[in-house]
C-alpha cells in the first residue's frame, strides 16, 4: 500500500474509520478486535476514532478505549501506527449528536482522551465540528495551546469550510496538518475543501467515503460507473471508490469504516489499485 504524509508522519494511504465499531449497530467486542487487527495486519497505519464514538454519556470514549485495547493485544509493532481522535462532540444518549466547542471543554476532552488511549501525547487531535455558539478561532486556539503544552503532536479540524481551513491555519500558525470532511460519490460538496487542502499541502481525510454505514453495498447501484470500472479491474466498486479518491491527490487519505475483518482487508487492498486517467475522469463525471 502506498504511504501518504500527515504533517511529518508517513502513514498508509487508506486508514480505518473506527466509528462503526462503537456506535449503534456495532459488532461485539471480539469481532471489533478482529476487525482492527485485520486492518493492521493488512498494512493500515492510520486509525481514526473520536471520544464521541459511543452510545451514551456512560461510555464516552468507548472508541478510544477500543483502539487502545486493540493495539495492546495486536501481535505486531505499533510504533508506526498513527491514532487520530477528535473532541468537540457529545452523545446525550438519545441517538443524537451535540457540539461543544468551548476551549475549556476541548482541553478537558483532550485530557480524557489521553487517559482513554493510554498515551502521553495524542498523535493527531482534531476539532470535531464547529460550534455556532463559539467563535471558531477560540475553539481552534485550544488546539494551539494543546500543541504548545505537548499534549498533542499534530492538530487537525473536521467538517470545515475553506474559510475555516484558512482561519485554522492562521490560528495554529501554520501547524494545521489535516482536514476531515465527508466526501463520497454521493456527497461531493466538500470538493472545494479537498482542492484547497491539495493546494496548501494539508492532508484531506474523507469520512464516510463509501457513502456511510449501510450504504456501501448500494454504491454501484446508485453510481453505475463505479461498478463498470470495477469489473474491468476485477475488483469491487468499493475498492474502485477508494482508489478514485487516492487518485485525486497525494494529500487525500480516505478512512472507510469497517465492522468486519473481511471488509477491513478489502479496503486496505484498494491502496494498491492504480486507475488510468480516463477512468478517473469517467468517475469524476459520474
Amino acid at each position: 500500500m502506498h504511504e501518504r504524509r500527515i504533517g511529518d508522519v508517513w502513514v498508509s494511504g487508506i486508514g480505518l474509520g473506527e466509528m462503526p465499531l462503537s456506535i449503534e449497530g456495532r459488532p461485539d467486542r471480539r469481532q471489533a478486535m478482529r476487525t482492527v487487527h485485520a486492518s493492521l495486519d493488512a498494512g493500515v497505519t492510520l486509525i481514526d476514532t473520536a471520544d464521541a464514538y459511543c452510545l451514551d454519556p456512560s461510555e464516552h470514549g468507548h472508541g478510544e478505549r477500543l483502539v487502545a485495547e486493540a493495539l495492546a493485544t495486536w501481535g505486531g509493532d505499533d510504533d508506526n501506527v498513527l491514532v487520530a481522535t477528535k473532541g468537540g462532540h457529545l452523545r446525550p444518549g438519545d441517538g443524537s449528536w451535540v457540539v461543544d466547542g468551548r476551549p475549556e471543554y476541548l482541553k478537558a476532552a483532550c485530557d480524557a482522551s489521553l487517559a482513554a488511549l493510554g498515551v502521553e501525547a495524542i498523535g493527531l487531535y482534531q476539532f470535531h465540528r464547529p460550534d455556532p455558539r463559539v467563535p471558531y478561532a477560540e475553539s481552534v486556539g485550544a488546539l494551539a495551546d494543546l500543541l504548545d503544552e505537548g499534549k498533542i503532536r499534530m492538530a487537525g479540524i473536521s467538517n470545515a469550510t475553506v474559510a475555516q481551513i484558512d482561519e485554522a491555519a492562521r490560528v495554529l500558525d501554520g501547524r494545521l496538518v489535516s482536514v476531515q470532511n465527508e466526501f463520497s460519490p454521493a456527497f461531493r460538496s466538500s470538493e472545494p475543501e479537498l482542492d484547497h487542502c491539495r493546494s496548501i499541502g494539508v492532508a484531506f481525510l474523507p469520512w464516510s467515503p463509501l457513502g456511510g454505514i449501510g450504504n456501501a453495498t448500494t454504491l454501484a447501484e446508485k453510481h453505475p460507473a463505479f461498478g463498470e470500472v470495477a469489473r474491468s479491474y476485477e475488483v469491487t466498486p468499493q475498492q474502485i471508490c477508494l482508489a478514485w479518491m487516492l487518485a485525486k491527490g497525494e494529500q487525500v487519505l480516505p478512512i472507510p469504516g469497517s465492522s468486519r475483518p473481511e471488509t477491513a482487508v478489502a479496503s486496505a487492498a484498494a491502496g494498491d489499485i492504480v486507475l488510468s486517467d480516463d477512468d478517473v475522469a469517467r468517475l469524476d463525471a459520474s
